[in-house]
């Protein structure tokens, strides 16, 4: 049987989502736990490999188990031995067998989170991105309008992406402010290696008034990894969610 899996985890104790020696990839302690519950080498696969630090709350997951298990058992199952790993299973579907939580994906949808006030970070430390100086987020959602569209996104494209082409769609760049918070939603069918933190530092180097609209446009033209703002941490992206058709 092939289950589809929703992952809600802290990336933080994490060198990200793929199996690694150089640490614990939120992958390995999946595996072990599905080791631990049904006794199967069982190798999983993710809709997205978020890299060291970055949060997930709709991470999607499959894998195959030998016989008949409900999904409800296997999600119950798995939260046990994942602790105390800070993973849980937050939904368990039984699907026909070529599902495939990566290629079948129809668009990942990543917030990142910026706190954006003079004190510092203590409840939300490792959670978010905390910015001292005061950003004009209306600034930064104009700005944010010239990366919308396909484009070559080279200057927005870590060194090491292996990503055929730089070529891609973004099909949503917003910019929202509630309070403190200052939010940047982004939305495509797929992303570069470290797209979304690129595109979201360059927009706060614009909130800051150190750079303009303009000079954004003048990046992404640019196709040139030097060209870029900055490169924005990881602790405050989340994976939110991954959408498929109707029939996954």
């Amino acid at each position: 049987m092939r289950f589809k899996l929703t992952l809600e985890y802290d990336g933080g104790p994490f060198v990200g989502w793929q199996r690694q020696t150089n640490g614990l990839g939120v992958q390995q302690v999946v595996e072990q736990a599905l080791a631990a519950f049904c006794g199967e080498a069982v190798t999983v696969h993710a809709a997205g490999r978020t890299d060291a630090g970055v949060h997930a709350l709709g991470q999607v997951i499959h894998f195959d188990l030998a016989g008949d298990r409900e999904a409800e058992r296997v999600m119950g199952a798995l939260n046990f031995h994942l602790k105390p790993h800070p993973v849980a299973v937050i939904a368990a579907d039984a699907v026909h067998e070529d599902f495939h939580a990566r290629f079948d994906a129809t668009a990942r949808h990543y917030r990142y989170r910026i706190i954006n006030r003079r004190p510092p970070l203590v409840l939300e430390r490792g959670r978010a991105w905390w910015v001292p100086m005061p950003l004009d987020h209306q600034a930064m959602a104009e700005a944010a309008r010239h990366l919308v569209g396909r484009h070559d996104f080279t200057t927005f494209r870590a060194a090491q992406c292996q990503a055929r082409s730089p070529l891609k769609t973004l099909d949503r760049l917003d910019v929202m402010r509630h309070g403190d918070e200052v939010v940047v939603i982004a939305q495509a069918r797929s992303f570069l290696h470290h797209q979304v933190r690129s595109m979201v530092g360059t927009l706060v180097l614009v909130g800051k008034g150190q750079w303009r609209a303009g000079d954004v446009a003048r990046a992404l033209r640019a196709r040139d990894r030097a060209a870029l703002g900055l490169n924005a941490p990881p602790q405050g992206l989340y994976l939110e969610r991954v959408l498929y058709d109707s029939r996954a």
